[in-house]
């Protein structure tokens, strides 16, 4: 599928888990869903998100592993850690400013979602860009999402003065360059956030 691209909306993910189920069925994964799902703020909200790799252009759990298990492919998509390569040392999971690497321990493997390599590889689309209802996991061209959505597509992120930039976009107010997210403005008592510790 030439042209397309894998977009996230927070805003838009209604919780029922759809693309962790549907992960769990891809065959580089082996019955081992590599979605990130999460409650964004479960004291105050409901609200959840669902995250994939966002396969940085740079991708830090690569540059980490002792064993150069990691791999990123001329495409752009960064793959799970190599079976017979990988130590389960957890320095990537522990590296990535995202959280997404997953050690498997059953495997004693670092696992990750790969963009449904088996699928996209061959020009399909992702297994939970195909169930996602409301449009949070998206799999298309930059024209469609144009078209059809008033945020704009970002992949450059601030972990505070680390730049990031990413294959994988998410979808961020129109006014945005970039996506900041840096722990102490949560910590900080004038933003009054969820770790301020007055």
């Amino acid at each position: 599928m030439f042209g397309y691209e894998f977009y996230i909306d927070p805003s838009r993910c209604i919780g029922c888990q759809s693309c962790v189920k549907a992960c769990e069925e891809c065959e580089t994964h082996r019955g081992v869903s590599m979605i990130n799902f999460d409650y964004i703020d479960r004291t105050n909200t409901i609200a959840t998100g669902a995250y994939v790799c966002f396969h940085c252009d740079e991708p830090t759990c690569a540059m980490v592993c002792p064993a150069d298990a990691i791999k990123k492919g001329e495409d752009g998509i960064v793959q799970s850690a190599l079976k017979p390569r990988c130590i389960g040392c957890s320095n990537c999971v522990l590296a990535c400013p995202f959280g997404i690497p997953k050690l498997v321990i059953e495997r004693e493997q670092m696992m990750k979602c790969d963009m449904c390599y088996d699928r996209t590889s061959v020009g399909k689309r992702p297994m939970c860009a195909t169930v996602c209802p409301s449009g949070a996991l998206l799999y298309a061209t930059p024209e469609q999402v144009a078209r059809t959505r008033r945020e704009k597509p970002n992949n450059v992120f601030y972990f505070g003065s680390q730049r990031i930039t990413t294959k994988v976009f998410m979808m961020a107010p129109a006014e945005r360059d970039f996506v900041s997210i840096d722990i102490a403005d949560y910590m900080s008592e004038e933003n009054d956030g969820p770790f301020t510790t007055a």
